[in-house]
């Protein structure tokens, strides 16, 4: 795989296909070298005790001051917007937010729930997204954690839920979010040879612009100061991502199992929650 600038574009290439293209406006180019990649996963109108759903009302002041740092001339960090899963609240409350200010997301969706599982997207939802301009990637097909998964697992997942996309959107798909953060070298030589140009992780760090093929992402909790995290020559992003290396090892000896029962603990995880502790 080949990437290359191009003016104000970021293109990817395999063999003889154009699998990623993204625009690059002259006011990003000015900004910060590097960007914020946000994790999101549900929104509600009220406020919620599970760490995973954010108040519709706090995503929006979030997104507010998003919009305010991409117009400023501070040398921070420039903040991206993603969510996981392809819950209904996506469509219902952060489609018309995002809208209501320019911006576009990415937003990757567990193929199999969508138009099956309730509470989350169907096809007719997830189309609008697309046709709205909001950038669409994949997150499995089960949501299952992929180092567990054998060889065939791992396609039904990877390439499965891709061409589903694919045919449903009539657009290529080029970037993959793991499920749990989960993946070693094994899962990402899969993504690679599934078509895959981006894998989205849960390590909290900056990326450089454009960013690489894995990507580390900020899961946003109701404790994340975001102004301190965005501003220039912040220390706070090293102290989570080394928090975040910790918890990693802890997931590594306690096994999933152990891990997930602790973390829903810890997380007041919802009895109908897939969630796996990103």
């Amino acid at each position: 795989m080949l990437n290359y600038a191009c003016g104000n574009q970021y293109i990817a290439l395999s063999g003889n296909r154009t699998l990623h293209l993204e625009l690059v406006s002259e006011e990003r180019a000015r900004h910060s070298q590097h960007s914020l990649y946000l994790l999101y996963h549900e929104l509600r109108p009220l406020r919620s005790e599970y760490s995973y759903v954010c108040e519709t009302a706090q995503f929006e002041r979030h997104i507010d001051y998003f919009f305010q740092v991409r117009n400023e001339e501070s040398r921070g960090l420039w903040p991206e917007v993603t969510f996981d899963d392809g819950h209904i609240s996506n469509y219902e409350f952060a489609l018309p937010a995002l809208q209501s200010r320019g911006l576009v997301a990415r937003f990757f969706i567990t193929v199999g729930w969508t138009g099956k599982k309730p509470g989350f997207m169907g096809w007719r939802e997830l189309r609008s997204m697309h046709e709205s301009g909001q950038l669409i990637g994949a997150h499995g097909w089960s949501h299952a954690l992929l180092t567990n998964c054998t060889q065939e697992d791992l396609d039904n997942e990877l390439s499965r839920s891709r061409s589903m996309l694919e045919d449903k959107l009539g657009t290529s798909i080029t970037t993959m979010s793991l499920p749990g953060g989960r993946y070693n070298h094994t899962v990402l030589e899969a993504c690679r040879r599934a078509g895959y140009t981006q894998v989205f992780t849960s390590v909290p760090r900056a990326e450089r612009v454009p960013p690489g093929f894995l990507v580390g992402r900020l899961n946003i909790r109701d404790d994340v100061r975001l102004r301190k995290l965005l501003g220039p020559g912040n220390r706070t992003l090293a102290r989570l991502e080394r928090q975040y290396r910790i918890k990693a090892a802890a997931k590594t000896f306690m096994g999933d199992r152990l891990y997930e029962k602790f973390w829903a603990l810890l997380n007041k995880r919802e009895p109908d929650s897939d969630e796996d502790g990103d």
